[in-house]
């Protein structure tokens, strides 16, 4: 079982770290902050390696506006040497990575313009994890979107929209339930017009679900993966904050929450003779990381 952590690392410092608005868009501004990020990734995985974190989403951050008009540059190109080397050390060491969309990419959106930006941001982090050569177990994991109106209209707007991205996108893509208005259920009935995996994410199956035991959600969920090829099942684990609104992710993980969860996964793997992979979605990242190692030892 694969542990990780979202996006950045809070233990490292990163002492060149910088950002830039559109209007400041230049070639030089954009090539010091590609190389300095792809830098700061790599040494993030350092670190992960060294504390037995396997698993990690690198943000969507690291190559800023690679989707807008504006970017010009071939970076694939430029960065070759970088990104092929946090590839073969991700695969070296029997990692693995994801890479999750902002909120504003909507793919069942009724504004055909959103779609349209949605696809090139997909386009972008497929980019990024080919760039690196990686196989497609490094998956994109995405939510359906919004209800407007007509849940089911918005379903086949979503399954519509998804089957028809290039297959070597798509069959990195992966579908996640949420808190407020798409369940596991709902992702199992996507996943029969797709055939797209479901990330199933332990927090949001609490707030919305249809009674599913976490047994049976974890089969459920886990008979979407071809283990071949999109790898092991991967898990979003977190629990509520305390006194914040429903579905907010906890500041830190809490040990007895963590290991009940835990001894349910574990019981799955026992039973189903399969590993899943688990991010920690959880406020202090590789912190929380560190902790749960130590609680399952």
């Amino acid at each position: 079982m694969r542990i990780g952590y979202p996006c950045k690392d809070l233990t490292l410092e990163n002492p060149n770290a910088s950002t830039f608005r559109l209007k400041s868009f230049s070639k030089n501004s954009f090539n010091e902050t590609v190389r300095n990020n792809l830098h700061y990734l790599l040494k993030i995985l350092s670190f992960n390696k060294k504390n037995n974190i396997l698993f990690f989403r690198i943000s969507s951050d690291i190559i800023p506006f690679a989707s807008h008009p504006i970017c010009q540059t071939d970076w694939t190109r430029n960065f070759k040497t970088e990104l092929n080397e946090i590839g073969d050390f991700i695969k070296k060491n029997n990692m693995r990575v994801s890479m999750h969309p902002d909120q504003f990419v909507i793919l069942n959106s009724t504004n055909e313009k959103i779609i349209e930006n949605s696809i090139r941001e997909f386009q972008y982090h497929f980019k990024i994890l080919e760039s690196m050569a990686l196989p497609t177990n490094a998956k994109i994991p995405i939510h359906v979107g919004g209800v407007y109106g007509d849940k089911d209209t918005a379903k086949e707007r979503f399954v519509s929209n998804l089957n028809k991205l290039e297959r070597r996108l798509k069959e990195r893509i992966i579908i996640e339930n949420d808190e407020k208005s798409y369940s596991l259920k709902d992702c199992l009935d996507i996943h029969k017009e797709t055939g797209n995996p479901i990330v199933f994410d332990t927090l949001h199956h609490e707030c919305l679900n249809h009674n599913e035991t976490m047994q049976e959600a974890l089969s459920y969920s886990a008979k979407t993966w071809e283990y071949n090829s999109d790898g092991n099942p991967i898990i979003d684990y977190s629990s509520q904050s305390m006194g914040e609104r429903k579905g907010k992710h906890a500041k830190t993980i809490g040990k007895n929450h963590f290991i009940v969860c835990y001894w349910e996964l574990n019981k799955f793997i026992q039973r189903g003779s399969i590993d899943l992979d688990v991010m920690l979605e959880i406020k202090d990242k590789e912190n929380s990381a560190i902790l749960s190692l130590d609680f399952i030892k």
